[in-house]
């Protein structure tokens, strides 16, 4: 895993999307394509990375139709 990924995958994960959801985004290099890029041009607008992960983290959740505040907290 590169550092960008990396970096990208912790952030996520700092925001509360579950490891499940970010592993199958991941490990399809089209998907991680798409977050990347939201990423990297949220970051351009001005974004810091920390939003910009929260950006990107509400639209995971808005997509995969997830109540962020139904999750349980023990998965880190």
């Amino acid at each position: 895993m590169d550092i960008n990924r990396l970096n990208i995958y912790k952030r996520l994960r700092d925001f509360k999307v579950p490891a499940s959801i970010l592993d199958e985004i991941f490990s399809e290099n089209e998907d991680f394509k798409l977050v990347e890029d939201a990423f990297d041009a949220l970051i351009k607008d001005g974004f810091s990375e920390d939003e910009a992960a929260e950006e990107i983290s509400i639209m995971i959740f808005k997509d995969a139709d997830i109540d962020k505040s139904q999750l349980i907290d023990d998965e880190k």
